[in-house]
This record gives structure tokens, sequence and C-alpha cells, in this order.
């Protein structure tokens, strides 16, 4: 095709887009065009609000400009939905950023890393360029982060040390109870902590709380949160801290120039309070919560409790196989995760589709593989 005529084509389908009904721009669709089940990677499978999607498409007006205004403005409606200055966020592409970020912030020769075994594996391996000295210390026999050994580890440190501590916890969807967060946390003022709350929205556990009150009443204290799981924003790359504004500027000082990009702003921006979204999200994690529990019981495969939008269950035989025959399936299921290799993670879809997930999984049992 010839310039003249891409760019042509190009132009008619944006007008095109641009002209279509809400309704139709934000309607999700259960499966992808290829019939392929993507239960492997946590996403909110209804995916933006309209309100976001909306955004999305009046943005464009603005892909020609830099972010740093609508930036700030983003900056500002955080601050204003938690209750904090606007020096105390920070902004990131995505969450995993900000991890990269903070672990950069007290990378150090003789500094040490400690994180729970398994967790999310990103920080883990954002601390070995750095030289960091990483510790991984195993979950208790419950799931949760074991808060005595991890402190532990922390108080044997020779030099800054950095705990990460994913709560809910990925890949388990496990709760670590919060008086035993705060209680480590209220103790150590040498520590940085970095809590992540990827999945805050989702429990409704009365044991649990944010550590936001203990960011911003302490200097060490790091709150991460995300707009990739509840918000359905996984695709656009948007996640912020929130700690006190001069620890807020130590991690941003290791921010890219022109992180952000206008899409993911202006559809965050429109997703902030939006309750009407999240109550939707939490409706339709429920019910699929549901019909995944019902199947796993039906076939007497054990599950952990999960407080998130997935759920971790034991797969007899080799978990790689059991992959293998899903993706054969159209059905995509979470990674290995050692050194839990009897399990699985499986994210919650629609509530269609986790009944589609548990007819593969009863004729995996008449086969004999589960």
């Amino acid at each position: 095709m010839e310039r003249r005529s891409f760019l042509g084509a190009s132009l008619a389908a944006a007008v095109g887009l641009a002209g279509r009904p809400l309704e139709t721009l934000s309607s999700p669709r259960p499966v992808r065009d290829d019939g392929i089940l993507r239960l492997g990677s946590n996403e909110n499978s209804l995916g933006p609000s309209s309100a976001a999607r909306r955004a999305v498409i009046d943005g464009l007006a603005e892909a020609n400009r830099y972010t740093h205004r609508v930036a700030a403005d983003l900056r500002g409606r955080l601050a204003e939905h938690h209750g904090v200055p606007e020096r105390s966020v920070v902004l990131g592409n995505g969450s995993a950023e900000i991890l990269q970020m903070a672990t950069q912030a007290v990378a150090s020769p003789g500094g040490r890393l400690v994180v729970a075994d398994p967790t999310f594996e990103q920080v883990y391996g954002y601390g070995e360029p750095w030289g960091l000295e990483r510790v991984k210390v195993p979950l208790t026999s419950s799931y949760a982060h074991d808060i005595g050994r991890m402190r532990d580890a922390a108080r044997r440190a020779g030099g800054p040390v950095l705990a990460y501590i994913c709560n809910p916890n990925n890949p388990t969807g496990t709760l670590t109870l919060s008086d035993e967060v705060e209680g480590w946390i209220r103790e150590d003022e040498s520590t940085l902590f970095l809590v992540d709350e990827a999945y805050f929205e989702y429990v409704r556990d009365a044991r649990y709380r944010s550590a936001l009150p203990l960011a911003m009443s302490r200097p060490n204290v790091v709150v991460v949160r995300t707009f990739s799981k509840i918000y359905g924003l996984a695709g656009l790359r948007l996640g912020y801290a929130l700690a006190q504004p001069e620890t807020a500027a130590r991690i941003d000082a290791y921010a890219a120039d022109s992180n952000l990009n206008i899409m993911g702003l202006v559809a965050a921006r429109a997703s902030v309070g939006d309750e009407a979204h999240l109550s939707r999200s939490l409706r339709s994690n429920e019910e699929a919560r549901a019909v995944t529990y019902a199947a796993l019981d039906e076939l007497g495969l054990e599950r952990l409790p999960s407080h998130t939008n997935f759920v971790m269950h034991r797969v007899p035989g080799d978990v790689r196989d059991y992959i293998r025959r899903m993706a054969e399936h159209q059905v995509q299921v979470g990674r290995p995760f050692p050194p839990m290799t009897g399990h699985n993670r499986l994210s919650f879809g629609r509530p269609a589709e986790m009944e589609r997930f548990a007819e593969t999984l009863r004729e995996f049992r008449r086969n004999g593989w589960v």
C-alpha cells in the first residue's frame, strides 16, 4: 500500500472509531477474537470503564502534547481521593516502574532486599543489577508473609534494607494480617517498607487494612497502588506510590523523564472514584469466584483462600503439562511459580468464562489429567 493510501485508510478508521456509539466502545468482550480465554495475568476481564474509554478517545486530541499538565491533574485527583498532599503522590509507568524506582532509591553497596517466597518476582529481579543482597523468606504454613523471619533478616543486615510486602500476596492471593505488618513497621525506623497493595480493592476481610496511614506518618513506608487490576487499565500502564513528600521525592528522582503516556493518564483520571465500575468489577469477580470454587471443590482440587481476582489451586502431576494442555484447549492459565510447583495460579475472568474453564477442567478429569 502506498503511503498516501495508508494514511487515508488510517484517518478513515480513526474517524470511524470516534463516531461509534460509546456503548459499542465500552462493551466488554468475554474472549479475544481468536477464542482464547486469557486467565493467566490477573487482568480485569471487564476492561476499562465507559468513562475511561471515552477519555481515551477524547485524549487522542492531545496525543501530540507532552504529559506534564495532565500528570499534574491526575496527581491532584489522587491526592484528593486519598486525602494526602499532592507531593505525596508519585506516578509511574505501571506499579512495576514504581517498584523499580523504589528499589533503586535504596540500592547501595551492602544493602539488603528482603522478600517473601513466593511473591511478585519483579522486585527481586530489580535488586540484582544494583548489587543488593537478596534474601527470600518462605511463606508460613498458612501462606502469609513470615513477618518474624523477615524482621530477623532485616536486623542482620549491615547496610540499608528494603522490605517488600505484597499484601494480598501475588501469586498466592493470601493475606498477611495487618496487625503483624504494622507491628514490624512501628518498631523498625531504619528499614524502608515497600507495601504493594495492587489488589487492595478486592479484599473484604476485616483483619486487613491499607498501610496508607503509616505511610503518611512515617518516612520509611511507601504504599504502591495500580490502575491495572480492578480499574482494568493494565495495557495503559499507570501505577502510583503514596508516601511522605520527602520519601516520594526520593523515589521520583529515579523516574525517567516523560515516563507517562497521555492515554494512561486520561483513562486513570476518569477512573478515580468511579464507584460504579468498581462495584461492577467486584460483583463480576465474586460471581466468577463462586463458579471457579464450585468446580475445584467438585473435583477435589485444593485451593488457597484468595482475597484477589485470582486463585492458586493444586494441580496433580507436572504443572507444566497442565499449562500446556490448557493452552491446547485455548485456555491460558498462570505460569509456574517456584517453589509452589504443584499449584497453578488462575485468574478470574467473567462468570461465563469461568463456566467454560470449569467444563475444560472436567474434561481433564475425564481424561485422567487432573
